[in-house]
């Protein structure tokens, strides 16, 4: 798929670009982060995102208190916060195996995600890996999203992890 051989008559390939690829990625936010973290503050009674908790634990920063009631606000947070990443990276994933590589973001920007070599659509396991590579891509200051902007393949550090690229239809 990356590469044209001489008398090859597959049409030329179009990667996407950051740009194309920061837009998909902010309308997944409205149409799939948003809704999810409505259901996990729902789900958590509450707890998780409580501001009022967090504004107490910032107060307590000042105190000799401030180590006991900062863990137990970082306990709550992070069993809901784990929660939430595991229903956004199956419903990412799912919709890259239903949707025939897209979310509704890439969709609605007719691009999708395909196997780098072969142009098919991707396996179960470039999936996953891809979604976990998204957290090694956030790593540092965003420099594996960023890589977009850079390669001309147009490929994210996600996308060498899991052997995947982002094209137009």
């Amino acid at each position: 798929m990356h590469g044209k051989e001489s008398g090859d008559t597959a049409p030329e390939i179009r990667y996407a670009g950051f740009w194309v690829r920061l837009l998909a990625s902010v309308i997944d936010t409205i149409v799939l982060a948003l809704p999810l973290i409505l259901v996990v503050y729902i789900l958590s009674g509450g707890e998780w995102l409580d501001f009022s908790k967090i504004q107490q634990s910032i107060g307590y920063a000042n105190s000799g208190e401030a180590m006991s009631a900062l863990e137990g606000a970082k306990s709550v947070q992070a069993k809901w916060e784990i929660v939430f990443e595991l229903l956004m990276a199956a419903v990412i994933i799912v919709f890259w195996k239903r949707w025939a590589g897209a979310t509704p973001g890439k969709r609605i920007l007719g691009i999708h995600v395909v196997d780098y070599k072969t142009g098919a659509e991707i396996s179960n396991a470039q999936a996953v890996v891809r979604y976990i590579g998204y957290i090694a891509s956030s790593i540092i200051l965003m420099i594996g999203f960023l890589m977009i902007a850079f390669r001309r393949d147009k490929r994210a550090l996600h996308d060498l992890m899991a052997g995947t690229a982002v094209v137009y239809k």
